[in-house]
């Protein structure tokens, strides 16, 4: 099972997102767990997430949040703004194996 999670300021604009990944990954055939939460909530998921994805809204806080996640083992990137825009939830579901496969090569 791959956790992925998307982090935005609500949590809210990110769930059109989740549901365009959870949609490719169910016609892939892989086993994942997305969900959208807010930059508060993230401590408390941070036990079930593999992969956490920035939306543009907080991408301000990508090294911020490399610095705090990288270490417990977590991948973190920031979501190309272009997919995001598309809401293409296959690209952004291939960024998250791509970064997941890179974690556990490292």
């Amino acid at each position: 099972m791959l956790y992925i999670t998307l982090l935005c300021d609500n949590g809210m604009s990110t769930s059109m997102m989740v549901q365009r990944m959870e949609k490719c990954a169910k016609e892939r055939g892989l086993e994942t767990d997305i969900a959208a939460i807010s930059v508060k909530a993230m401590k408390e998921r941070m036990a079930h997430t593999d992969v956490l994805l920035l939306g543009p809204q907080v991408r301000y806080l990508l090294s911020k949040m490399k610095a705090e996640y990288e270490p417990a083992g977590i991948a973190v990137a920031d979501i190309p703004p272009m997919d995001y825009g598309r809401m293409n939830g296959e690209s952004v579901l291939d960024l998250a194996l791509k970064l997941s496969k890179e974690r556990e090569n490292s």
